[in-house]
């Protein structure tokens, strides 16, 4: 009897968490010794401050970028062209704030590996080019930006070896971004391109120091993480607003959507690692190079360590009192930049490879005992995963599977006490993020 019932246990629990060995592959393929040669070389440009030198081939932000763009370029060799590689770049004028002591481009270094069904779907992995030390209009100084963010770039960078490797049905853009540290000049360009471009992103996912395991409080962690992420977007209108205080939906804006998406993929596939959603758009007070994609309307995420070591972020390299200053190559755990690299790729490849998340979903059923949902078909979709959760709880914890169906109604599910979503799921069974109702069903 005992055999039967563990025997009964593995077999529901494998239905139950279908997984695919393609994304374990993503997983094993990622490697710690490319990204500390990338590191490496990123630190080598001595400052890759914003204002700094674009000329020397061998120090300032110009030679950076210029590197960055060949490693683009032969991935993109390696896989047959897979990948169109390209700068971006803005002019901002002298005095725009007071980080912009001159008049500078900021260019950004942009991959596009194109989807084969929906082209014009984007989900974006980014990293940052720039560093800085304690002040922030020093760029002549020697800034290594190990960590803060040669740890984020070399991961996109990564990312972009791994996945090239592979076709997905939506585009995926793996993009070093500059001008974050004088003020997220180099997200706001991109947005601002994006829109131009009438690009449709899913999701933007900002990786901003993801080296560092060993925080200024002297807890050493190598497997949480942080998962930041905004409420509502900030472009609702008043009326969406308003109507929140009806029907809810304050923690259910698209980015709170893809920050469940990614701490639920990555418990799937990585159960070891330790995702923390943290309901806020940044660290206290601060910000990251996700935010000028949430004010455009996008959604947007913060991928970071757990534990900061603010000794080595923004700090002049130095020896003070025993204690080491400056953003190091030596304070970097190029195994954890690993996981977190490992945790990005897995995310851009489910997304990548899903159907559309569905549009218009209307919802029903006040003074029921049921709730209704409906929602425009999804070309491409297997299915439907019909989602609801306890109005305190912070994931997604229960479903229901539909096929041939844009409606369905869950009988016994008294609506005022639960969130609702809809996500779609492709033959293969990669599924989209989560979308919540943005109608009523009278």
């Amino acid at each position: 009897m005992r055999k039967f019932t563990v025997l009964f246990f593995l077999i529901s629990t494998t239905i139950s968490a279908q997984t695919d060995t393609k994304i374990y592959d993503i997983i094993n393929t990622v490697s710690a010794d490319r990204i500390k040669a990338d590191i490496t070389t990123l630190t080598n440009f001595g400052t890759r401050h914003t204002l700094s030198d674009t000329i020397s081939n061998t120090r300032g932000i110009g030679a950076a970028r210029r590197w960055i763009k060949s490693e683009f370029d032969k991935i993109s060799s390696d896989c047959n062209n897979c990948l169109e590689v390209f700068y971006q770049k803005d002019f901002v004028k002298k005095g725009t704030n007071s980080r912009i002591t001159k008049d500078i481009w900021v260019v950004n270094v942009v991959a596009i590996q194109k989807g084969t069904k929906y082209p014009n779907n984007y989900i974006v992995m980014s990293g940052d080019i720039d560093s800085r030390v304690s002040d922030p209009n020093n760029f002549t100084d020697d800034a290594p930006g190990a960590n803060d963010n040669a740890s984020g770039m070399a991961g996109t960078i990564e990312a972009a070896r791994v996945l090239s490797n592979y076709t997905f049905e939506n585009s995926i853009i793996y993009v070093g971004l500059s001008g974050e540290e004088q003020g997220l000049f180099g997200g706001k360009g991109l947005a601002k391109y994006a829109k131009e471009k009438d690009w449709n992103i899913v999701g933007v996912m900002n990786n901003d120091m993801i080296g560092n395991i060993k925080g200024v409080d002297g807890i050493i962690d190598n497997r949480t993480f942080r998962i930041f992420s905004e409420p509502v977007p900030p472009t609702e209108t008043e009326r969406q607003r308003k109507a929140r205080r009806f029907y809810g939906g304050e923690v259910d804006g698209t980015s709170r959507q893809l920050a469940r998406y990614i701490y639920k993929t990555t418990k799937t596939y990585m159960p070891e690692m330790n995702p923390k959603m943290i309901y806020r758009l940044d660290r206290f007070g601060r910000g990251g190079h996700h935010r000028p994609f949430n004010d455009a309307g996008f959604a947007g995420i913060r991928i970071m360590e757990a534990h900061e070591n603010y000794t080595q972020q923004h700090q002049d390299i130095r020896t003070e009192n025993g204690i080491e200053y400056g953003d190091r190559l030596k304070f970097v755990n190029f195994d954890y930049a690993k996981k977190l690299t490992a945790v990005n790729a897995i995310n851009l490849a489910n997304i990548a490879a899903a159907p559309p998340s569905p549009k218009n979903i209307g919802i029903g059923g006040i003074v029921e005992a049921s709730a209704k949902l409906q929602w425009d078909k999804v070309d491409g979709a297997k299915g439907y995963k019909i989602y609801w959760r306890d109005t305190t709880s912070p994931t997604w914890d229960n479903f229901k599977y539909v096929e041939n169906t844009t409606e369905f109604t869950l009988d016994g599910i008294v609506l005022d006490n639960y969130f609702f979503g809809v996500s779609t799921v492709g033959k293969d069974g990669y599924e989209s993020i989560v979308s919540f109702p943005s109608k009523i069903i009278r």
